[in-house]
């Protein structure tokens, strides 16, 4: 792609999702600027053919001259997800990482469009107050430090209701939820930011969430299946080979209505002070239990210590936007070895608001291997050499105390 544009003329690229604040920043920007806008929505999940016509339209309403949706889901999966999974990766035990992992591959694409169609200009619409604007900012620079980079929500400290003010006044579209809530949704799930998350104290609303609505007011009939997984990636549903995107696709839309993967993640965010967000993950839910269950069937005790050791490094480091930092491609190569035989099968039970792992099985299994049984019987030792180990086990224990006259 080339560009088509005069001196002078060159478009504003805008990372676009459709919510209030890129919606206000399409006819601000063309606006201040006097300059087109183009709008890019980086697809890393949650956007089917209905809502990709309705960003497409939304786009062309706000003033936007052209609008681009670029498919990034097997992208997504390869270079983060995946990673995210073999790491069994929770932001403070709780947050499965649903949304912000994507951006530096927002950024890259975003930062690759802006190459091809010959501007310098792009543009967001992360606040000053949010993790987004650090992720995408650190990847746009150390991507393409030439680009000039417009914030006009952060740099102009326009406020969510100012901004649904703005769009009404001029009669453009104001996004479904309109000032109330900040909806995020990508392929490893959804994150909700209202005005009871600014508090530590209560929940939204039943009818703020997303994908698990009325999980608990029409609460279903449990459900069992079956997950497959081949060197940590998951590869088949109920006994149907599926690309990892599809799995996760399917377990979305399966788990969410028992409302599994819903949760308020509390923690520290990039920028030094805490954050709460409401969440739903379903699909990151199911596979990050089956896959830990599957992991400790097959891993040594050694091996589960040492990946658990830089696996919460890596899901900071993701957190942070700094997926581009070359230790990660270290982490990563570490993550993927520990992943060799992690290959098998994982039956799980859903059901109002949890998923149950009933069982494992793997070819590679380390409880099959033994000739013993824990807590019956003796396999490649006897009885003697089971006192004797006690035995050594215990010395330190009797030398400390021997050592200080008890």
């Amino acid at each position: 792609m080339t560009s088509t544009f005069g001196p002078g003329a060159e478009p504003i690229l805008l990372a676009f999702s459709g919510g209030l604040d890129t919606s206000f920043c399409v006819p601000w920007l063309k606006d201040t600027y006097q300059r087109p806008v183009i709008t890019v929505t980086v697809d890393t999940g949650g956007i089917d053919a209905q809502a990709a016509e309705s960003l497409a339209q939304r786009s062309a309403q706000l003033g936007a001259i052209e609008h681009h949706l670029i498919d990034a889901k097997c992208a997504y999966f390869e270079q983060v997800l995946k990673f995210l999974i073999m790491g069994n990766v929770r932001r403070g035990n709780v947050y499965p990482l649903c949304v912000g992992a994507e951006r530096v591959l927002q950024a890259q694409t975003i930062a690759q469009m802006a190459l091809s169609l010959g501007t310098k200009m792009v543009a967001h619409g992360c606040t000053a107050a949010g993790n987004d604007q650090v992720r995408f900012e650190v990847a746009l620079r150390t991507l393409a430090p030439d680009l000039e980079i417009i914030a006009p929500v952060r740099d102009r400290a326009f406020k969510r209701p100012e901004q649904l003010k703005y769009l009404e006044e001029h009669k453009l579209p104001v996004p479904p939820f309109g000032a109330a809530y900040s909806v995020n949704r990508g392929l490893w799930g959804v994150t909700i930011g209202g005005k009871e998350t600014l508090t530590s104290q209560g929940s939204i609303p039943d009818d703020a969430w997303v994908l698990s609505k009325d999980a608990f007011t029409h609460a279903r009939s449990a459900e069992r299946h079956t997950i497959g997984f081949t060197q940590g990636v998951p590869d088949s549903l109920d006994g149907r080979r599926l690309s990892a995107v599809a799995v996760i696709e399917e377990l979305e839309t399966l788990a969410g209505p028992f409302g599994i993967g819903r949760g308020i993640h509390l923690g520290d965010t990039v920028i030094g002070t805490k954050g709460r967000v409401a969440f739903e993950a379903p699909a990151a839910e199911v596979l990050l239990n089956a896959h830990r269950e599957l992991e400790k069937l097959v891993l040594t005790g050694k091996q589960s210590r040492i990946k658990e050791s830089v696996a919460q490094p890596y899901g900071d480091l993701v957190h942070e936007g700094q997926h581009l930092d070359p230790v990660c491609r270290d982490i990563e190569a570490l993550l993927k070895s520990s992943q060799t035989r992690v290959s098998g099968e994982v039956k799980v039970l859903f059901r109002p608001g949890s998923v149950f792992v009933e069982g494992v099985s793997s070819p590679y299994s380390l409880m099959a291997a033994s000739k013993g049984v824990y807590g019956e019987s003796a396999g490649e030792w006897t009885p003697t050499d089971a006192l004797g180990y006690s035995k050594m086990l215990a010395l330190t224990g009797v030398f400390y105390k021997r050592a200080g006259g008890g």
